[in-house]
């Protein structure tokens, strides 16, 4: 297992793979800051290491009155106040260049989006901020091609890598994970993460919206640590059917707790 040395990551078993969860999208901060409590409740009292995840802006809506958002820098400035308050780490993903050093005043990992994973400048780009890097692997990627990413940002001054697995494209509406991809990643000596909510997306679909599996987040949820994944992405919401991004495949909030005690004891036999 390899858990990242970020700052403010609490690490009570090195054994037990890591965290990263929160809703899809900052909607307001009362929300935000209510959902990190339970999640870090839940995962402190699971001995998980925890990092809190949102968008700030939603940059690659399928419809161009889809929410984007409550302004940058205002949720920007909840994010780091979820950090603040809490004492976690915080994670956020970014678009443009520009947005590498904006966000990197406020949050603990920047997160690059699956489709943008081959663009050099901007992983440069997040590089230079000296922050925690996560990369999510194109939908369209191999496993190995990941290989150069990680490249791109080591070689630009910054070891501080990840990557996440979020499924490959399967048709015009449907993602699958290979999860003979993990260990291959692994082979780069950085921690590799299973995102089980977004692998379980249905894009593409004629309303506009993207549709999803929620039904199968156990599952996808067991495979990754079965198959050693070091850390898991989960977007959860209290109300995943009013959510105002990704509800259609992100897990209901108080079925968090009896998964996360599932997978701890999958992980525990391994």
């Amino acid at each position: 297992m390899i858990i990242p040395n970020i700052y403010k990551l609490k690490i009570t078993d090195p054994n037990m793979f890591f965290l990263i969860a929160g809703p899809c999208v900052v909607e307001d901060e009362h929300m935000s800051l209510e959902i990190a409590k339970t999640i870090a409740r839940i995962a402190h009292s699971n001995g998980i290491s925890y990092i809190f995840k949102a968008s700030y802006k939603k940059a690659n809506r399928s419809k161009i009155n889809s929410f984007t958002g409550i302004g940058d820098e205002k949720a920007l400035s909840v994010i780091a106040k979820v950090g603040q308050s809490l004492s976690i780490p915080t994670l956020t993903d970014i678009h443009t260049i520009e947005e590498a050093s904006f966000a990197a005043n406020y949050v603990d990992v920047l997160q690059i989006p699956a489709f943008l994973s081959r663009q050099t400048d901007l992983l440069i780009a997040v590089a230079k901020t000296g922050k925690f890097i996560n990369i999510k692997k194109g939908q369209f990627a191999s496993p190995e091609s990941m290989q150069f990413a990680v490249d791109k940002v080591v070689g630009s001054g910054n070891k501080q890598v990840m990557i996440t697995e979020r499924g490959t494209t399967f048709g015009y509406t449907d993602l699958v994970v290979d999860f003979r991809g993990i260990p291959v990643m692994q082979k780069f000596n950085v921690p590799v993460i299973v995102d089980i909510t977004h692998s379980l997306q249905q894009p593409n679909q004629i309303s506009g919206v993207t549709g999803g599996r929620p039904d199968q987040i156990e599952t996808i949820a067991k495979a990754a640590i079965a198959v050693g994944a070091d850390g898991l992405f989960i977007e959860t919401h209290p109300d995943p059917a009013n959510a105002k991004s990704d509800g259609a495949n992100m897990l209901k909030l108080d079925l968090l707790e009896n998964l996360l005690k599932k997978l701890v004891r999958i992980r525990k036999v391994l």
